[in-house]
């Protein structure tokens, strides 16, 4: 037994050299790296309660004045706890890369047996010989699975700020296109208001009664629309910066007057390949799960014919208690006779070709939602830009003419309601495209980062 703890001496200082510790950042780090490279935005995983008072506070801080699109993806990046539990996933991962480098325990059997004097006593301490041969191959794909943890905390990263984005961007969108919904609804009512008391003095019909009632018919519901819209983008926009309720309520919410002011031009698009190469995150996630099945394809290669090698020093006693013991040893292995391992190969070679098979098929996708993306982008800028140079000047000037003739008493003041109902019918349309001009933007950039669920 003492030669055997000699072995098991030996070889857990030849194992040693595998073993590993928890790191300090739990893989953060890394995260946190790759975030503020590609988002330009920082990130926090508060784990202690200090933690989480510093970020509370810059919370607060960014709340306390009007907000900014980038400011919501900050509060978000810091405050979201959907993504505070998406970084345990590091923890998990990280607990089975060092579980891959620890040697496995020892085991001891005992089988005690006696009758009339006679003791029949074996003793075995045994070791998992194959369970050290392959923890390189073990910890090594352990390792890819790290990393691909890592990967998926960055993609969520990039998918939580691209909510953040267009949410913020819509609730804009919603309050600007509500206050102008109020106007229209203003102007609506005081030609209601005018033409019944020109019915009532005989001086309208009843058609142009209801023409007018129905505008005011319309711009109520218009509105009734708006506020609900309005409020929908305002709590889509709290619950993707992770904002309780109460805390809302009592910092409330500011956000910016009007959405940002429509770029000089548009970007050019990247080469597409380069950018499949460099920049798309869930292409890289792919390959390294193709490196991972391929070495899990070469283990299960190298253990075909033998998954199961223990070996152990053993003593025998046989006979009374004064009999001396016998050592040797033991040696347990399975014996491949009706199970060559051959399905086993079949298996991970199959899921191998697979995970080839749909990074092919993603890289083609890939390369087709750029595309699509940078098509949505430059037409909705195109759209933008025609609906502020063209379209609103338009409306501008008719509403600035039928001012000019009302004032001569060339139009009434229907007509010139009418046309203060178009003017803002027409800085609302221009509201929206301007929104989906910023959305489309992000949707760009968040293509060429890469789909957070691949």
């Amino acid at each position: 037994m003492r030669r055997a703890f000699l072995l098991l001496i030996t070889l857990a200082a030849l194992g040693t050299g595998g073993c590993a510790g928890f790191s300090k950042d739990g893989g953060f780090d890394a995260v946190a790296d790759a975030a503020r490279r590609r988002l330009a935005s920082d990130i926090e995983w508060p784990r202690t309660p200090q933690e989480r008072a510093k970020a509370d506070a810059q919370v607060a801080a960014l709340l306390g004045h009007p907000l900014t699109a980038e400011d919501a993806v900050q509060i978000a990046l810091l405050n979201n706890r959907m993504l505070q539990g998406a970084f345990e996933e590091l923890g998990i991962s990280e607990a089975d890369l060092v579980q891959a480098g620890r040697l496995p325990n020892p085991r001891f059997d005992l089988r005690h047996a006696s009758a009339a004097g006679q003791y029949d006593v074996e003793e075995t301490l045994s070791f998992n010989v194959l369970a050290l041969l392959s923890m390189p191959y073990a910890r090594g794909i352990e390792r890819q699975r790290f990393a691909q943890a890592q990967s998926v905390a960055v993609l969520r990263v990039a998918q939580l700020a691209q909510d953040a984005r267009e949410a913020y961007y819509t609730a804009v969108a919603a309050r600007e296109s509500l206050d102008y919904q109020l106007k229209i609804r203003a102007a609506a009512e005081t030609g209601a208001t005018l033409a019944r008391r020109m019915v009532a003095a005989g001086n309208w019909s009843r058609w142009d009664q209801a023409r007018e009632q129905n505008f005011y018919i319309d711009a109520v519901q218009g509105l009734t629309h708006a506020q609900l819209a309005e409020a929908a983008a305002r709590e889509r926009l709290i619950a993707a910066m992770g904002l309780p309720g109460e805390k809302t309520a009592a910092l409330n919410l500011q956000l910016a007057e009007a959405l940002p002011m429509l770029p000089a031009g548009i970007e050019q698009l990247p080469e597409v390949e380069g950018v499949l190469l460099q920049n798309r995150l869930d292409l890289q996630l792919m390959r390294v799960r193709m490196d991972e099945l391929r070495n899990n394809l070469n283990l299960t290669r190298s253990t075909r014919f033998v998954n199961v090698l223990d070996v152990g020093a053993t003593r025998v006693q046989q006979g009374s208690r004064d009999a001396p013991y016998e050592r040797g040893y033991s040696i347990t292995l399975e014996v491949p006779l009706f199970d060559s391992g051959s399905a086993r190969v079949k298996k991970s070679a199959a899921i191998y070709a697979q995970a080839v098979d749909r990074f092919t098929q993603a890289a083609i996708e890939a390369r087709s939602q750029i595309r699509l993306a940078y098509a949505n982008y430059r037409a909705a800028f195109e759209l933008a830009v025609n609906e502020r140079d063209e379209v609103l000047p338009l409306r501008n000037a008719v509403a600035q003419e039928n001012l000019l003739r009302y004032n001569a008493a060339q139009i009434s003041i229907f007509e010139l309601l009418s046309g203060v109902r178009d003017q803002a019918a027409g800085i609302a349309g221009y509201i929206q495209r301007a929104r989906d001009f910023w959305i489309a933007k992000s949707q760009l950039d968040a293509a060429l980062l890469g789909n957070p669920a691949p």
